[in-house]
């Protein structure tokens, strides 16, 4: 399998020595979860630690990392501030054990069980067995699978609804229907993140020759590497705009190549095709659809397709629906993530999606169309 024998472009290791420096991950929490061996993520550290403009050669430089440093001071700060307040309440009644998780009762609907535990010091564990007395087996039963989803919610962060969850739970030995975690997430006032509309960023309104449909909406493509979709999307920072270039393998939906850079030219769309073609060594023969955006008509990008042997193919004019995987794909990311975050920096925002494309999105979220299997599951459990 192409995965197998991945190979990493310079911002890839930059981002991922970040997770340890910047996140405060451990070196084999962050190589786990971007499914790389320990010892390698280790030395990119240490050769970034060595000397960071020589270090992985090639184009763009190791950023600053105060600004992010700061955000999350600030976090820390706001999260304090929120536990304090929570804490005061807790002192001035100065309750028992029992009015504790009559409190955690009361607010579970307004903040996550756990999150309000912590805060006056009792433990879930405990909450739970206090919310199952005198109580009939299937009461319990609810309780316990009410635990469970909240617990599969806050993995996520969020990101999933009742179907996702419900496969999670499968795997994870419940027995329970799909309808019944959407009953329980709906009384639990349990729910996921809502998208919003997306907005077209590339430009078809250019002189250059365009390709003609090849894909022509064949989403579902038998083998890896025969079909990639790529496009361009923002994301807004205080800085101003982080411009993210993506492509997916439309056999596993797993995003196999991006680049992210605070200017919109070829150079960006190219980065990306380039590090796919790093990862997956695809070989010629392949389709790569885009729209009709200047950057994907530029002689630039065009060149690098003709050297890999790379077919062209581009979305009619105006329809978005002959690229929908992409447009599918940053509907998410915008839904999960970046609705949520206002980031202070483009370098604040560039780890933040790095984090959730390469150790969420394709090796842990659930896609429906590959029946609830992440990316990486499904390329495993279909090797060609």
């Amino acid at each position: 399998m192409a995965e197998a024998r991945r190979t990493f472009t310079r911002e890839f290791k930059i981002a991922a020595v970040k997770l340890v420096t910047e996140k405060g991950k451990s070196v084999s929490e962050a190589a786990r979860s971007l499914g790389i061996a320990a010892e390698l993520l280790r030395r990119w550290k240490h050769a970034l630690r060595a000397d960071a403009d020589q270090a992985f050669p090639g184009h763009g430089n190791l950023p600053p990392a105060e600004d992010e440093l700061r955000r999350l001071r600030a976090e820390n700060a706001r999260l304090k501030a929120e536990r304090d307040i929570l804490k005061k309440a807790n002192s001035s009644l100065r309750p028992g054990v029992a009015v504790s998780y009559a409190l955690v009762e009361e607010h579970q609907g307004t903040w996550p069980v756990a999150w309000v535990c912590d805060a006056l010091g009792v433990s879930t564990a405990g909450y739970y067995s206090w919310l199952l007395r005198d109580t009939s087996p299937q009461e319990q039963r609810r309780v316990k699978l009410t635990v469970e989803i909240e617990t599969v919610h806050a993995e996520v962060k969020a990101r999933s609804g009742s179907p996702r969850i419900h496969a999670e739970l499968a795997d994870r030995g419940h027995d329970c229907c799909v309808n019944t975690v959407a009953r329980i997430m709906r009384d639990a006032g349990i729910a996921a993140k809502t998208k919003r509309k997306f907005r077209q960023t590339t430009d078809s309104n250019h002189t250059r020759p365009v390709a003609g449909n090849v894909l022509d909406r064949q989403f579902d493509p038998e083998e890896p590497n025969t079909s990639w979709v790529a496009d361009v999307t923002y994301v807004a920072t205080r800085e101003g705009w982080l411009y993210l270039a993506a492509v997916e393998d439309l056999f596993s939906r797993m995003v196999v190549g991006w680049s992210m850079d605070g200017t919109l030219t070829s150079r960006l769309v190219v980065d990306a095709l380039g590090s796919a073609v790093v990862r997956r060594l695809p070989g010629s023969g392949l389709v790569a659809h885009s729209d009709r955006g200047s950057q994907y008509a530029s002689e630039h990008y065009q060149r690098l397709m003709a050297e890999e042997g790379i077919v062209c193919s581009m979305s009619r004019r105006g329809n978005c629906w002959d690229n929908a995987p992409m447009e599918s794909f940053f509907a998410t990311l915008k839904k999960e993530l970046v609705h949520d975050e206002d980031y202070a920096t483009r370098e604040e925002a560039r780890a933040s999606i790095f984090e959730y494309i390469e150790t969420f999105y394709n090796r842990v979220r659930r896609h429906s169309a590959l029946g609830y299997l992440s990316p990486v599951n499904y390329e495993a459990a279909n090797p060609q």
